[in-house]
């Protein structure tokens, strides 16, 4: 099987990155539309973390993690992994080591479509890491791939050089184009919420808030009282 290894990809704007790690997955996907989820497999192995960069992406033979080690060249500061493979695998394609070399050049985290190990050790050394699964199975380095080509995961397409944001909610990836619109959005998000939060803690209903009373009487939704609705006493 062959392959390639794109070099230098455009990349989203390093303020506009930064701008985004303001925010979490849940805000950023919203800001977007409701778009750019990876998908609830895509779990963390630590917690209390929200990390975002740029994605080298990386496209594997199942069971083989050679091109992994050709994407390492090709990461930098301000980077993220993101790993799939031809075919669904589960397969620890990802440890220590690997995180070892990647935080050595500045990457901020790994996003895998596959399975990790060493998930202790990536904790104790603060390397943020989200994977579909964790495996101790090891694997060859046999098989040609790509690294830095557009992928596919759950659907959702990453680029090389858009944005990733993930925190404990999972993962997003953000365009590159519209990561600053993304920023703006998500900004103007949070202080519609703040401002929500701060009616809830003053005892304002949801129903009221978003005006609900009316949808509920639309779709046929009707308030009894228990005896009007069991019957009792009569």
């Amino acid at each position: 099987m062959g392959g390639v290894i794109v070099t230098n990809p455009p990349k989203a704007d390093a303020e506009d990155v930064e701008a985004l790690a303001g925010f979490g997955v849940a805000t950023v996907s919203e800001a977007m539309g409701r778009t750019g989820l990876l998908g609830p497999s895509i779990r963390p192995v630590q917690q209390g973390v929200r990390v975002a960069g740029t994605a080298v992406t990386v496209l594997s033979w199942p069971g083989d993690n050679l091109m992994i080690h050709a994407a390492v060249e090709q990461c930098g500061e301000g980077d993220i992994l993101v790993v799939t493979t031809t075919s669904p695998c589960t397969d620890g394609l990802f440890g220590e080591l690997f995180a070892t070399a990647l935080q050595k050049r500045g990457v901020r985290g790994v996003v895998l479509n596959t399975g990790i190990r060493d998930t202790q050790e990536l904790r104790d050394m603060g390397f943020a890491a989200w994977s579909r699964a964790v495996s101790s199975q090891g694997t060859v380095k046999a098989t040609g791939g790509s690294v830095n080509v557009p992928v596919a995961i759950d659907g959702q397409v990453v680029r090389p050089g858009d944005v990733i944001v993930a925190d404990d909610d999972g993962v997003v990836v953000v365009p590159r184009e519209k990561a600053r619109e993304t920023a703006e959005r998500s900004e103007a998000r949070e202080a519609m919420e703040a401002a929500t939060r701060a009616a809830f803690l003053e005892g304002q209903l949801g129903l009221d808030r978003y005006g609900l009373r009316d949808t509920l009487t639309q779709l046929g939704v009707e308030y009894r009282t228990y005896e009007e609705y069991t019957g009792a006493g009569s």
